[in-house]
């Protein structure tokens, strides 16, 4: 895709029209002194420079291919980071040292051309190695982040070959361009995809866990705006903003884009430099010499100094060679062999399940999971006997190989593969020797297994919701009577009905948005036409607006809720959404309620927080015994943290009965509230895991 394309594109075009316009300046300083002979050595410097960059971009690819998935995650974060600081690094040093780089390096390419060939080769490749190297960790960084990945390689390479035409044409005056201008636009726009690069990094440590807040989100669109559509792609793409986002990587891509953005774009303070010391004006960047079509040696040239020289066969078969047998020695150490024991190559098929399943003993293991098959492929490596499962890929692709990470104890195991479409396919049973306990096994569910919670679950919500039915009918009363005061007292009563039903992304269809949608998207915003429901009323009694105006909203409010109530034993309801649902509840709490994004005027954004709380605590009663059965301490965990939650949030309630505002909270109290709601969804966020159907039974 184009938009997966484009950074590299730029990246390839700047970085190598950066060292085409090295390569040509030293080339047209070896032309005026007349030592054309001598432009094979900078070739062959700039030959070494490719050879180390290819060998980067090797080690990095084949270490983070051999690394356990949170392992990954930390290596693309940290790269991540190390590529923003080298490219911020990088358009800030050219806009400060384009005019004085032509004289530089002809200054080193003079003395080297005195020294020995070795010397010439080491001035090209150290001029053009640290381009080189930039390009490969920020190519490899903004392939991690693309959706198609053959689209970041088409871009650098299209990059590349224009940068390489254009430095032609330079060389040969055959073109002119504004080089000062063409950096500083390359230069905004390359700082613009480093901070979404900077954004995607923290995203991937918090994901690892490095870094907490995963689950703290600045914005979710996701129900609105679809992740795959061309345009979320583009976006995504070209900036790296996501339908849904951080606020950890919103508060970095802000924090990072606009001091530097400030500073680069800020008029540069005019440098104060010596005159040069020979009548030779010093050549900038913009405008690299290039060579006199018959140059002639120049007389002065001193005669070279009389030495056996080096085969340059024998030069240049060592200094490409040397990075390509480093990163070959650094592959090896990482390798899937490294720090891991029996390392297997394991072949899944339709056909077949486990060829290469060899002896094991206890301890860690890395498998390389490799698909000979046609269709992609779900593996699992389980206990034969109980079905339990100790590791799992996903959506393995045909013809693909991806690693799995494992602690074997002592016991008996197998591998399971279930092909999409097709029948599973257990292997024969290994029993592995040695000593030592394996890591803690996840029993599967089935979607039996959630009938009875399920049911329970459904029957809360029915009984609950004539309930709220009657609460909205009065409701309704009071403001069709015009008694305002007591419809404020008592759509607080209505609202923290609805919200212990524990809505949260969609539980009720499209009966959600009418009666407690918000007015976010909406064209009108509060006065929208389709704003309505519950915040919509809160707007009205909370700034005074006349009963009279109020009666129509109120009396769809309770229309709807009746709807909702008659529709509710038709709706299909998917088991596995249920242990889901345990997370999503409080995630909302945290985007909407917290925020006071959810705030229209009544200041009862953490009296909803406490519903939500009663929401979810029903929604885990229901499948209590299925997370106990697999992780108790984990369990025990969740409960301690929704306790404190609870805890915290009631503190805001008065003695009256009234809520403070969570606007009104002291900065203290309101870290503390998001800092336990955090750390209560990290707790929360290993249930959908422990109870996810899947296809090992």
């Amino acid at each position: 895709m184009l938009s997966d394309a484009f950074p590299s594109f730029l990246i390839g075009l700047r970085e190598g029209l950066e060292a085409g316009l090295v390569v040509s300046i030293l080339l047209a300083s070896l032309a005026k002194a007349g030592r054309r002979d001598r432009a094979g050595s900078v070739w062959l410097g700039v030959a070494a420079a490719a050879a180390l960059s290819l060998s980067f971009a090797a080690v990095l690819t084949f270490t983070s291919a051999h690394l356990p998935p949170k392992a990954q995650d930390v290596f693309g974060g940290v790269m991540a980071l190390l590529a923003v600081t080298f490219v911020t690094t990088m358009v800030f040093w050219m806009r400060r040292a384009s005019a004085s780089m032509s004289g530089d390096l002809k200054a080193k390419l003079a003395a080297a051309l005195g020294a020995s060939t070795g010397m010439l080769v080491f001035t090209a490749f150290a001029a053009v190695a640290r381009e080189g190297l930039e390009t490969a960790l920020f190519l490899w960084t903004t392939a991690q982040t693309a959706h198609e990945k053959s689209g970041p390689g088409i871009g650098a390479v299209a990059g590349i070959a224009v940068a390489a035409l254009l430095c032609w044409g330079l060389y040969h005056r055959a073109l002119k361009l504004n080089l000062a201008r063409f950096f500083k636009i390359t230069g905004f726009v390359l700082v613009v995809i480093a901070a979404g690069v900077l954004a995607y990094g923290l995203t991937d440590l918090q994901e690892s866990g490095a870094v907490g807040g995963f689950t703290s989100y600045a914005w979710d669109l996701t129900a609105h705006l679809d992740p795959n559509a061309w345009y979320s792609q583009v976006v995504a793409g070209t900036l790296n903003l996501t339908p849904k986002m951080t606020w950890l990587s919103v508060v970095g891509y802000v924090a990072y884009l606009a001091p530097v953005m400030f500073f680069y774009l800020r008029p540069a303070a005019a440098a104060v430099r010596p005159a040069p010391k020979t009548a030779e004006a010093v050549t900038p960047v913009q405008n690299p010499e290039v060579p006199e079509p018959a140059a002639t040696p120049a007389a002065s040239a001193p005669a070279p100094a009389s030495r056996k020289p080096t085969p340059r066969w024998a030069l240049g078969t060592a200094i490409v060679a040397v990075p390509a047998v480093v990163a070959g020695a650094v592959i090896v150490a990482v390798g899937p062999d490294s720090g891991s024991k029996g390392a297997q190559t394991i072949e899944v098929s339709s056909a077949s399940c486990g060829k290469g399943f060899g002896d094991l003993t206890t301890g860690e293991h890395v498998f390389q999971m490799k698909n000979t098959g046609d269709v992609a492929a779900e593996v699992y490596l389980m206990d034969p006997s109980s079905s339990a499962v100790y590791g799992e890929i996903e959506g393995l692709a045909p013809g693909t190989t991806r690693p799995m990470t494992a602690t074997i104890g002592t016991g008996t195991y197998a591998w399971r593969c279930v092909p999409n479409g097709k029948d599973a396919v257990t292997s024969e049973s290994k029993r592995a020797s040695g000593t030592g306990s394996s890591t803690t096994a996840v029993v599967p569910i089935t979607e039996k297994d959630l009938e009875a919670p399920l049911d329970q679950y459904r029957a809360y919500v029915t009984s609950h919701l004539s309930e709220l039915a009657g609460y909205t009918d009065t409701l309704k009363q009071d403001v069709d009577t015009g008694d305002l005061p007591k419809a404020e007292q008592d759509w607080l009563t209505a609202h923290l009905a609805y919200n212990r039903l524990g809505a949260a992304y969609g539980t009720f269809q499209d009966w959600d948005k009418k009666i407690d949608g918000r007015a976010d998207g909406l064209t009108g915003k509060v006065q929208d036409p389709d704003f309505t429901g519950f915040h919509r009323l809160e707007y009205g009694l909370w700034h005074g607006e006349a009963a009279a105006a109020l009666a129509p909203v109120a009396d769809q409010l309770a229309a709807d809720v009746h709807g909702l109530v008659g529709d509710w034993p038709k709706q299909d309801f998917d088991p596995a959404d249920l242990p889901l649902r345990a997370h999503e509840i409080l995630e909302n709490t945290l985007q909407f309620q917290l925020t006071g994004d959810a705030d229209y005027g009544s200041g009862s954004t953490l009296a909803t927080a406490d519903a939500n709380l009663t929401g979810t605590r029903e929604v885990l009663s229901v499948i209590r015994p299925l997370v106990q059965a697999r992780d108790p301490r984990g369990l025990a965990g969740i409960d301690s943290w929704l306790d404190r939650f609870g805890t915290i949030v009631n503190a805001a309630k008065q003695p009256d009965g009234t809520w403070t505002p969570v606007a009104q909270l002291d900065p203290a109290a309101r870290q503390k509230l998001n800092g336990t709601l955090g750390e209560l969804l990290e707790q929360l966020s290993v249930v959908p895991d422990l109870l996810e159907i899947r296809k090992a039974t």
